[in-house]
């Protein structure tokens, strides 16, 4: 560790293998991971199907470059966009990247549109990224903190706030997009209103901006669809993908449609490593693991089944703000932080996280059994319960 920056507060265990939803560390000790590499692994760890993919891809071609035609990543834009809805994909390398691009693409549109200085609404408690755009467009001052001077063009507004929105359309005419996450993940699994994002299309339309959706926690079966946005009947014009696209091999992309899919003209983004072939095996391998095992409907039935088994455990129990979910996508809120908690499951041998002080986060694989997803019942259950001093 002497020779790694310090910027990272590990937990003091190395991971050596994994199988399905299980890690080994070094001792050969074995732990359910409930975290799922904060929502990239969800075909879980070591899938036969996943792992041949890539065996066979490392044999043939691993890297080219974009200055060439990359059939794989051709193949893996078009199944995207029919799941999607979208039209066109640029590929990167993470969720970052992504929403970098975004950015990006919005600020071009309103340049198109002779705009002077092209704006974004952005929520509070987001999380989009740590380059300096991405960190502008987060909602979290603590991981902004000493990188000042931030980058203009963003307004911010609270989440799950319409009428906050209609606001800043009122009196802020440089206005291209909306960014926004479908669920705010490192905000505390926050869950917005159903006529939400509605809402937001409809101000997007009214106004012609971008309707921007940050999808790399939400997005590749997280929710139980293929998009956080698919609970609705909305389009939006831009997405952002990352974390379970590759399956744990670093792939972002920034799919878009109709005028915005046309904004990006050769020499206005690039990525060296985005969209390789070894990158694209992995995400077309992901895609067609979670169709042909069903993980879509297993999210939805097994992320249900956490949520009643948490709440049953934990009923009564003074301290318990509330449990949400939408599929895998597990928060439960307590009344206080309770960052100990990581420490305290991970010696019982459980993988967990804690975002926003005071909410435990779930984000298990998607392949979690319904046998499996007792287990972390049973065991998360008592230990929150313990930590809020009930019985």
């Amino acid at each position: 560790m002497s020779y790694l920056m310090n910027t990272y507060a590990r937990q003091p265990v190395a991971f050596v293998r994994g199988e399905g939803v299980w890690l080994w560390d070094e001792a050969g000790d074995k732990y359910m991971d409930a975290l799922a590499g904060v929502a990239v692994n969800g075909l879980g760890h070591a899938h036969p199907k996943l792992a041949a993919a890539l065996c066979e891809q490392a044999r043939t071609l691993i890297h080219t470059s974009n200055h060439y035609e990359i059939p794989l990543q051709e193949e893996l834009a078009e199944r995207l966009c029919r799941l999607s809805g979208m039209d066109k994909v640029f590929f990167c390398n993470s969720g970052c990247e992504a929403n970098e691009a975004a950015i990006k693409l919005a600020r071009l549109y309103g340049h198109q549109k002779g705009i002077t200085t092209p704006t974004i609404i952005v929520m509070e408690k987001s999380f989009h990224g740590r380059t300096m755009a991405t960190l502008t467009a987060t909602g979290n001052r603590k991981v902004q903190a000493g990188f000042e001077p931030l980058l203009t063009g963003f307004a911010r507004v609270p989440y799950n706030d319409v009428e906050a929105v209609r606001q800043v359309a009122e009196h802020n005419q440089e206005v291209v997009a909306i960014l926004v996450e479908p669920i705010q993940g490192e905000g505390g699994v926050n869950i917005p209103d159903e006529e939400y994002l509605g809402a937001l299309r409809r101000i997007c339309d009214d106004k012609g901006w971008l309707l921007m959706l940050d999808e790399v926690q939400t997005g590749i079966g997280r929710t139980g669809t293929w998009f956080g946005f698919q609970h609705t009947t909305l389009l939006p014009d831009v997405i952002a993908s990352a974390k379970g696209l590759g399956s744990g091999m670093p792939i972002g992309a920034c799919l878009a449609r109709g005028a915005a899919a046309e904004v990006f003209q050769p020499g206005n983004h690039g990525s060296t490593f985005g969209g390789n072939p070894l990158a694209c095996a992995a995400g077309l391998a992901t895609l067609r693991i979670i169709e042909e095992d069903g993980l879509l409907a297993n999210a939805s039935r097994t992320g249900g089944e956490i949520e009643a088994g948490l709440k049953r455990e934990l009923d009564g129990v003074t301290g318990i703000r509330q449990i949400r979910s939408l599929g895998m996508m597990i928060g439960i809120e307590l009344d206080r932080p309770c960052g100990e908690l990581v420490k305290l499951a991970r010696e019982q041998h459980l993988l967990i996280n804690v975002t926003a002080d005071n909410v435990v986060r779930l984000v298990p694989p998607l392949v979690m059994t319904s046998e499996e997803a007792a287990l972390l019942v049973a065991g998360l259950g008592p230990l929150i319960r313990a930590f809020l001093g009930g019985t």
